[in-house]
């Protein structure tokens, strides 16, 4: 079976640790990162299947992420999750915009999240 990857992009090691917890028990290999810069590293050197996405870190927020990372080669490939606190729909519709597959309200379950992973056809 071919192995699927996630990268969880978070400023909080707890969030990221849940996060982790669920996306490998959907039989992910998981990676980590704890602002944009170092996810588009992470990703200029292996491009992920799937990404799930904070939206205000430091040094660079998820939307500047999401914005490089659809520039980039194969950078259109990853499905995208923005899992955040930002529930105003103009923010939502921002980010679709900007080239997220859909969105997470924070705090997520694992219900909730192979929900999504399957509505985006990751699982």
């Amino acid at each position: 079976m071919e192995v699927r990857t996630c990268l969880i992009v978070d400023d909080s090691r707890i969030i990221r640790k849940v996060a982790r917890r669920i996306v490998e028990g959907l039989g992910f290999e998981v990676d980590e990162a704890a602002d944009g810069v170092e996810a588009l590293t992470h990703c200029g050197g292996l491009m992920p299947d799937v990404i799930l996405l904070d939206w205000n870190m430091p040094v660079m927020d998820g939307m500047g992420f999401l914005k490089r990372l659809r520039e980039q080669p194969g950078g259109d490939r990853p499905k995208v999750l923005f899992c955040t606190i930002e529930t105003a729909p103009e923010r939502i519709a921002e980010a679709l915009g900007a080239g997220a597959d859909d969105y997470v309200m924070k705090p997520f379950d694992g219900e909730i999240l192979q929900s999504k992973l399957s509505e985006v056809g990751a699982v």
